[in-house]
């Protein structure tokens, strides 16, 4: 009885992770489509990523990388609003989500993204 029951469980946890696995995998697709989308983030104006093949990157500002190691919020709130996240007063990077022009789901998204870059 108690081997049926660990079963259960380790069978419940890995259905868990599995879900949870393939829910992010669609929210880093959806964030992927907006960085490359001219109508959407079009953050590949701007930016490389490092170990990405993207047609066309702009070299205005930096190549991302190391993306993986950056906590979420602080990724997010540079999306957001790179001006107070970062307390800088002069960048050619919009604020996506303060003027609206990303939803928070989209920035989200974008920070999953973005958390796959090594």
């Amino acid at each position: 009885m108690k081997l049926i029951r660990n079963l259960l469980m380790a069978s419940a946890v890995t259905g868990v992770l599995v879900s949870s696995t393939l829910a992010n995998a669609d929210l880093v697709a959806q964030g992927e489509k907006i960085f490359n989308t001219k109508n959407l983030g079009n953050c590949l104006a701007c930016h490389a990523v490092n170990g990405k093949e993207i047609n066309g990157p702009g070299s205005m500002g930096p190549k991302l990388s190391g993306l993986t190691y950056w906590d979420e919020q602080t990724l997010y709130d540079t999306v957001f609003d790179i001006y107070s996240a970062r307390g800088i007063t002069n960048t050619s990077m919009p604020s996506f989500g303060k003027s609206g022009w990303l939803s928070d789901s989209q920035i989200k998204a974008v920070v999953a993204y973005l958390k796959t870059v090594k």
